[in-house]
């Protein structure tokens, strides 16, 4: 285990997508300078240590996924502690710091998180330090860094805690110095106007967060006229600042070359969150025109010949590639072009100073460099500043260097957020940015992380249409911005968009075409169910449905299934039921204008459709947004939702609908019930409890 008990602390982390992981690596990193040894082990490693008997304090860093739930390394553990049968005193004998990780951009904000936390603290578990919740839409540094700085001062107290409570007072000067010896704060340095040089050394930087100052008489500067900040160009004072920078992250992986001779992998062997299908894609429909500002494609899959089985409102997952020219523009920046074909061994380094170091479980131990890059590794993911802290040492151009230590140090924060995270900076731009960048294949392997299935609604039932199914996207587009030379399409929609042009356009002879017939083009795809927007299990309950844009893809599922059960079951009694739905304009995108259809028969009560770009001369405006839609009806919202208990589903956008339509529905029942905003909130959020206001939104 450790060497000494008194400076030893458990430092437990649970990740879903690598993030808390990365942050508990950095803690146990800095650990070390601080004279302390962090016992690091993943939450899912139950047999590794133990919260019953552990008499040291306990740091803890964990994610949120899906829509509020903890990580899946932490399902284990989050269901031992919610034991009902354990005492209150379960846990009085434990000191814990919590740092939760989220995105404010979901209602459930760090809520893996705050249940751990919470119920520590109902089995009687103490704070040490103050829980620490970070929020990945404004950057998750903001909270992490000083979280991280404030932590060896709150463990100091708690280690001078421990020893006086155990009559122990002989080695407290022991533990005071060696944590008052560890060099943790930046002292600022009065530095010349002249840009400086920031030297790193060999010997001491890697141990430590803080860079020695080196003056270096030399120009490095662009033009005096350069006074805006840029993603390669600072401005004082982070341009004239003495740095705090992350430790270099020491090497674990080794890339052995091999032939050409071999099999890659399948692609279900990447997957481990259950079965992959891979199926045709037998249809595809442009439903914008031509003109419209999006391009919305709908595609239908045929399931008919395996057991995927979903219902309406479920999601599920789409495994795509990264760009076929974007790995190519890739290799030949590695100058590696000439060996994309070539199998590689991917193995631990020896001797490397990583704790607990493997190789990530979504590289294979033997492919090829292409499948590696196209399959393997998130390509386009924004890099955390751990890696532009690695890229440093790939830098020649001494400019260059400087910068790249900026944007990842505490001085250049601000910069990060504003080049970097704001104008979704991928490794391919940072390369083009600072051509003097070169970095190894090992450095991109231990860094990028696994590149993600894309989630997708269902948009068809299986009742209405026995052995199909069917989604609806807008193809992504990414424009050319300061930060970014060439546009981009998003990595799945973009990839699907291309793979279906032959069934778009089936008259046009395209030079991809290989010559076979278009619709046996496949994709790998695995269920990932929605536990809770489904239709309301008693058909009589009334609901109403809130989708603009592509929002409305689970609703058209979820109507289908409907009309089928109404005219299976014409003896049942159905409830009402409402849609709103908005787009910018009437004739260019107006997804599904068939849901006149649903209306006709009997299937949609009530549809209420508004166009945000369209003019009209009518003397009362119409709605232009859906939320302004629902608050026209109010008292129908207010009778569904509150006095027939009725459900609400919200799909789409989160910040620029999702949020209004929120704030329209506080409104709502705080008018029609005659309550203050705050209790109206209170209400609400009693409903999501209860899982009667639903959402299915994404940022």
């Amino acid at each position: 285990m450790c060497c000494d008990l008194k400076r030893r602390f458990l430092l437990l982390y649970a990740t879903q997508k690598g993030q808390a992981k990365a942050i508990a690596e950095e803690i146990w990193q800095q650990a070390g300078a601080h004279g302390l040894e962090a016992d690091m082990h993943c939450m899912s490693e139950m047999d590794k240590y133990n919260l019953e008997t552990e008499k040291d304090p306990v740091v803890i860093v964990i994610s949120t996924t899906g829509t509020g739930d903890p990580p899946d390394t932490a399902r284990k553990f989050v269901k031992k502690i919610q034991d009902t049968t354990l005492p209150p005193d379960h846990f009085a004998h434990l000191q814990y710091g919590l740092l939760g990780l989220g995105d404010s951009e979901y209602t459930f904000f760090c809520n893996g998180g705050k249940t751990v936390d919470r119920r520590l603290q109902e089995l009687g578990a103490q704070h040490f330090y103050d829980t620490g919740l970070a929020d990945d839409c404004v950057g998750l540094e903001l909270v992490v860094d000083p979280w991280i700085d404030g932590l060896w001062l709150a463990l100091k107290e708690a280690f001078l805690l421990q020893k006086e409570k155990e009559g122990m007072s002989s080695d407290v000067d022991a533990v005071s110095s060696s944590l008052s010896a560890a060099p943790h704060v930046v002292h600022e340095l009065n530095l010349t106007s002249e840009v400086q040089n920031l030297k790193l050394e060999d010997g001491g930087v890697r141990n430590s967060d803080v860079l020695t100052q080196k003056l270096v008489d030399i120009s490095l500067v662009a033009s005096a006229g350069d006074t805006e900040p840029s993603l390669v160009h600072s401005v004082p004072p982070v341009s004239q600042s003495a740095l705090n920078i992350p430790a270099l992250p020491p090497e674990y992986i080794e890339v052995q070359f091999q032939d050409t001779h071999g099999e890659n992998p399948h692609l279900s062997s990447l997957i481990s969150e259950g079965t992959t299908f891979e199926v045709p894609v037998t249809k595809a429909v442009q439903l914008t025109s031509e003109d419209a500002i999006k391009t919305a494609l709908l595609l239908e899959l045929d399931i008919a010949d395996t057991v995927f089985d979903y219902q309406p409102g479920d999601a599920f997952c789409v495994i795509c590639p990264n760009n076929v020219n974007e790995v190519e523009e890739l290799l030949q920046i590695l100058g590696l072009s000439e060996k994309g074909d070539y199998f590689v061994c991917v193995k631990v380094k020896q001797g490397t100073k990583k704790k607990g170091a493997t190789r990530p479980q979504h590289i294979p131990e033997r492919s090829t460099l292409k499948f590696i890059l196209t399959w393997c590794l998130e390509l386009r993911a924004i890099p955390k500043k751990a890696f532009l802290r690695a890229l440093v040492e790939c830098t020649s151009d001494a400019v260059e260097k400087r910068r790249l230590q900026e944007l990842c140090s505490r001085q250049g924060a601000s910069d990060y957020t504003r080049f970097i995270r704001e104008f979704n900076v991928c490794l391919l731009d940072l390369l083009h940015a600072f051509p003097s960048c070169k970095p190894s294949l090992n450095l991109l392997i231990e860094h990028l992380p696994k590149l993600q299935a894309r989630s997708y609604s269902v948009s068809s039932s299986n009742l209405y249409q026995p052995g199909k199914l069917r989604f609806v996207f807008n193809i992504v587009e990414f424009p050319v911005c300061p930060t970014r030379a060439v546009s981009r399409k998003g990595v799945c929609t973009g990839w699907l968009a291309e793979l279906v042009a032959p069934l778009l356009h089936p008259n046009k002879n395209t030079l991809d075409t290989k010559g076979g017939n278009p619709s046996t083009e496949k994709i790998s795809i695995f269920a990932r169910p929605n536990n809770t927007f489904h239709l309301p299990a008693d058909p009589s309950v009334p609901f109403m449905m809130v989708g603009p844009g592509t929002g409305i893809s689970p609703f058209i599922g979820f109507l289908q299934h409907r009309q089928k059960l109404r005219e299976e079951h014409t003896d049942w009694e159905f409830g009402e039921t409402w849609l709103f739905f908005g787009c910018r304009h009437q004739h260019r995108d107006y997804l599904f204008k068939q849901l006149k259809c649903f209306l006709e028969n009997g299937t949609l009560t009530h549809l209420k459709v508004c166009f945000s770009r369209d003019s009209s001369t009518a003397e009362v405006a119409p709605p232009k947004y859906v939320q302004d839609a629902i608050r026209l009806h109010a008292k129908e919202v207010a009778r569904v939702l509150l006095k027939e208990r009725g459900y609400f589903y919200v799909c789409g956008d989160k910040k620029h609908m999702a949020d209004g339509v929120s704030d329209a529905v506080v409104d709502i029942i705080s008018v029609e019930m005659e309550v203050d905003k705050l209790e109206a909130m209170k209400i609400l959020a009693m409903l999501r409890e209860a899982k009667r206001y639903l959402q299915d939104v994404w940022s």
